[in-house]
């Protein structure tokens, strides 16, 4: 696991909460967006369609935060700002799907649009907030 992600916040990795990604825009401003994640022991995962707006500020600029509230405790949260370590296709369906099962119950993606590649965005962290 991330020695960066305190042990005691470990857990709100693993929920089924939604997260808060933030991206910078080409103007510098900040974006943030809502998504389904995955952590995988070393990097947060997120995955999105190629060509969406956080995919194009990730690929031009790889810093970024994710913010985690503990779904019991809205007092509660873990912020982890890292980079993009890894853009990858290979197996973007597969856990665009998993994380359909995680989050929905749903064996596949069911918003999946017709000719949309999928992307997965693996996210190095660098430094954590925590709270609660």
């Amino acid at each position: 696991m991330s020695d960066v992600i305190p042990t005691d916040f470990k857990d709100l990795l693993e929920t089924t909460t939604v997260a808060t990604l933030a991206t910078v825009m080409p103007d510098g401003s900040p974006q943030a967006t809502p998504v389904w994640f995955g952590f995988n022991g070393t990097h947060i995962e997120v995955n999105t369609a190629k060509g969406r707006a956080k995919d194009e500020n990730m690929r031009r600029n790889p810093r970024v935060a994710v913010t985690v509230v503990d779904p019991k405790n809205p007092y509660r949260y873990l912020e982890v700002r890292g980079r993009v370590a890894e853009i990858t296709e290979d197996g973007a369906d597969d856990n665009i799907d998993a994380l359909a099962k995680r989050y929905l119950n749903e064996d596949k993606y069911p918003y999946r649009v017709p000719d949309e590649v999928r992307v997965i965005f693996r996210i190095a962290p660098e430094h954590t907030t925590t709270m609660g």
